[in-house]
């Protein structure tokens, strides 16, 4: 659900403070599991109120995949006493914006209202957990809204089938082979009661936080409408979740990919690497921000700046709940290749294994991160997500205020050997992600 109806950026923006402070929160449990998280910042007449489901792409059966994502759309058509077409006027009506997204691991859900209307955001979110109406009409709707944004976002989009294509060669056993847009195919084939059951199993109450955040100017009445609207929803049978574990990759992955909405092929390396909640994930942060972090980072200005080798050049590590994927990718230029290409990314990170950074380096890096830590708390809307995150995923809330300091505590040494110990030619997929020949060559 990308579209918000109003922008209220302006007001979200002044439900924060410029500067790193402590952000202060309250959490407790009801009866039923659900855990509550609330954050009272008065800066704002704003107030956020958002669900976060431990349900992803990787709950899903392989015969049965997209179901996560499709319920982020699904759970938006109309509750017992929300009227089918009737969520987003509610919202807008109010003065309110909401959204959803989903990921490999979780589905977020929220609203953002004037801080007077906290009881109506209360309620609607209590509507989609405990009353939520799920019929043909609306599968069939929101069949067909899922199968245009996958045509937009990845069938007919350049290089849209990239995770697709790490995904399914990174990982044999692990639902994270799977993309979290999942199978038209798997969707299309899905019964009624299929979703039905989903629903049942996974979108309950101990299975889920709830958080509050801004101006919440009478705490004791906010949780008694929690109680309320949420109290009284039953706690469900507890999820039993299948652990997959991959086997060690030792020796490189070769695939190829062919993109019919490119001209051009792109490098693609990719490496996996440990949970989000590991330390070496966020020295893998580190590197990434070394390597490829603004005109000034190792490979952007060696081989985009100084050789112009390259139209585009860059790595991330996409940290999450069981593995991550540490990914590195470019796009040669003029009659350079993409064998040309690796070998210039392949010794900046022999670079990075055999010599310390110097401490000028890791004083930029640290900076870099005090400045993420301070824009992602800079507003309600961020707060939130990350309360609900690190309570959901890390299981530790208050890593909103202490992960910085974990940053803070990477060593040079850490970089070298973090380095040495995933990103290595033996334990990466190397895809040939390149144009589809001409429909002529494939006669």
């Amino acid at each position: 659900m990308k579209k918000s109806l109003i922008a209220l950026s302006s007001m979200l923006m002044l439900g924060g403070t410029a500067h790193a402070q402590k952000v202060a929160f309250e959490e407790y449990d009801l009866a039923n599991g659900m855990h509550v998280i609330l954050h009272n910042d008065p800066t704002a007449p704003v107030v956020i109120t958002s669900v976060m489901y431990h349900v992803g792409a990787k709950d899903e059966q392989p015969d049965r995949t997209g179901f996560a994502h499709f319920f982020e759309h699904l759970l938006f058509e109309g509750t017992e006493n929300i009227k089918r077409g009737e969520w987003f006027k509610i919202v807008s009506s109010n003065g309110g914006v909401n959204n959803a997204n989903t990921s490999d691991d979780r589905t977020y859900y929220y609203e953002v209202f004037p801080s007077n209307s906290l009881q109506l955001g209360l309620w609607m979110e209590s509507e989609r957990l405990m009353h939520p109406v799920i019929n043909q009409i609306g599968v069939d709707t929101q069949n067909e809204v899922v199968k245009e944004e996958k045509r937009k976002s990845y069938d007919n989009r350049p290089y849209g089938q990239i995770f697709q294509e790490v995904k399914k060669n990174m990982f044999t056993k692990h639902p994270y082979r799977w993309t979290t847009i999942g199978s038209m195919a798997h969707l299309d084939d899905a019964k009624l009661e299929e979703f039905q059951a989903f629903n049942k199993k996974f979108y309950i109450p101990n299975n889920a936080v709830l958080v509050v955040a801004g101006d919440i100017s009478n705490p004791a009445q906010t949780k008694e409408w929690i109680e309320q609207y949420f109290g009284s929803i039953s706690k469900q049978p507890a999820i039993v979740r299948q652990s997959f574990v991959e086997e060690p990759i030792v020796k490189q992955i070769n695939a190829t990919f062919e993109d019919p909405n490119i001209q051009k092929p792109m490098m693609i390396l990719a490496y996996r690497t440990p949970s989000m909640k590991t330390r070496d994930a966020r020295v893998l942060d580190f590197i990434s921000s070394i390597l490829s972090d603004g005109k000034s980072s190792r490979l952007y200005k060696k081989i985009v700046d100084e050789k112009k080798m390259a139209l585009e050049i860059g790595a991330f590590n996409q940290s999450q709940e069981d593995y991550g994927t540490y990914i590195t990718y470019g796009l040669p230029q003029g009659d350079f290749t993409i064998a040309d290409l690796m070998k210039e990314v392949d010794q900046e990170i022999v670079n990075l294994q055999t010599e310390l950074i110097s401490e000028k380096e890791l004083e930029k890096l640290q900076n870099k991160y005090d400045s993420d830590y301070v824009d992602g708390n800079s507003n309600v809307e961020g707060i939130a997500s990350n309360l609900a995150s690190y309570y959901l995923l890390y299981g530790d809330v208050n890593l909103i205020n202490t992960e910085i300091e974990m940053y803070h505590s990477i060593t040079r040494e850490e970089i070298r050997e973090v380095a040495k110990k995933y990103l290595n030619p033996n334990q990466r997929l190397v895809l040939d992600y390149v144009p589809a020949k001409d429909k002529a060559d494939n006669k």
